[in-house]
């Protein structure tokens, strides 16, 4: 997700004006790889096995200016002890490196301060035998909104600099870590994700080249499964270490939407037993039971089926009691929020497809470690079982 709700409506209805520029050219940071060490590293769907349901810190790492520009409190070991004790095994740690935290721009430095506090996190997670999967997420959009031909240049540059050096600095960590390239790449044509792809072969490279545990190391890819197939997948040195990402908020009236548009009005409403009869123009003309059994039969069929793991690197729907658009039929409204949140859990799974489910602080309160939203867990946990 970018952040907040109204990036990603402005985003969306935007279209970037495409000016040519050369690469820069980034020194290498690739200064002291390592020997390969597969000691412990299983393969992706071997890995893949061991965590179930999965949680994002969402709002924290990725925010600009750092980790409470969003509001977020710090994360803390008990936090992440907390989110284990609720059923949660895995965790995304949504994470920016570009936007505000480099210590030289022209050469992509990254602050090794903000290095050494993503190591920090990433290390209560693998201690507390947390797999944990760290990113670059939106980060200002200098990867996801450039997956063009006039871009691939300047971007795969950036790509390689900034990966050398996330990989040095968590090289050492076990196969609880996983890395992702991306988050949520903007692609709308074989064009553009042929230039994603290129992005994500650089991604490999990078990781790869630093060797130690990154030479075995699970990597993550995003893209489109409408634009993308396993035969066009990158190149990968280490054998079976690839997963696959894409996200799920279907449909989106239903799930993120915070205002009607001239597009579509949003829904309250959803599941074929829980539309309402008080409030009929809430209920959903798209994207119900049959439509996410669609993409999880794909999901299934061409990654899971060929060896290939999926994550559902994000996913929610949220409860709309305490905001703006209050439904009439609230306790209706309540009752298909938890409906969508087990059943699209209980798919995933059921299709091989391990789910992450994106919170901002409204289901669990971070400062307390204590829970916000019961309902919402409990579906999230009966999902799993």
């Amino acid at each position: 997700m970018i952040g907040f709700l109204a990036a990603a409506l402005f985003f969306t209805g935007c279209k970037e004006k495409e000016v040519s520029q050369p690469a820069t050219i980034y020194p290498s940071y690739n200064i002291s790889p390592k020997a390969p060490d597969s000691t412990g590293m299983s393969t992706a769907v071997q890995l893949a096995a061991k965590f179930r349901l999965g949680w994002n810190i969402g709002n924290t790492f990725e925010a600009p200016g750092g980790e409470t520009g969003w509001g977020s409190p710090v994360i803390t070991e008990d936090y992440i002890k907390f989110v284990k004790q609720q059923g949660f095994n895995a965790i995304r740690l949504p994470c920016a490196w570009n936007l505000t935290h480099l210590a030289d721009a022209k050469t992509a430095k990254i602050d090794p301060n903000w290095l050494n506090r993503v190591k920090e996190v990433v290390g209560y997670c693998v201690r507390n035998d947390i797999y944990v999967l760290l990113n670059i997420h939106w980060d200002g959009g200098w990867l996801e909104q450039n997956c063009t031909p006039l871009k691939k240049d300047s971007v795969n540059a950036k790509q390689r600099a900034l990966w050398e050096q996330i990989a040095t600095a968590m090289r050492d960590f076990d196969e609880h870590l996983m890395f992702a390239s991306a988050n949520e790449p903007n692609t709308s044509n074989a064009e553009q994700m042929n230039v994603l792809l290129s992005y994500h072969q650089t991604f490999i490279n990078a990781v790869r080249s630093t060797g130690g545990k990154n030479s075995y190391r699970s990597l993550v890819i995003q893209g489109s499964s409408e634009w993308i197939s396993l035969s066009a997948f990158p190149t990968d040195p280490a054998s079976k270490r690839l997963m696959y990402e894409e996200h799920n908020y279907t449909p989106f009236q239903f799930t993120l939407m915070d205002g009607d548009q001239s597009w579509g009005k949003m829904f309250y409403y959803w599941g074929a037993a829980r539309h309402s009869a008080i409030e009929p123009d809430r209920n959903p003309n798209w994207g119900e039971e049959a439509e996410q059994l669609k993409w999880f039969k794909r999901m299934k069929e061409e990654f899971v089926d060929k060896g290939i793991p999926v994550l559902m690197g994000e996913y929610g729907a949220y409860r709309r009691g305490g905001s703006s658009n209050i439904p009439k039929d609230l306790a209706t409204h309540n009752d298909a929020v938890d409906y969508w949140l087990t059943y699209v859990t209980k798919e995933a799974l059921a299709h091989g497809v391990k789910p992450f489910f994106w919170d901002t602080g409204g289901a669990l309160d971070r400062k307390n470690n204590t829970v916000k939203d019961q309902r919402t867990i409990d579906a999230l946990t009966a999902g799993g079982k």
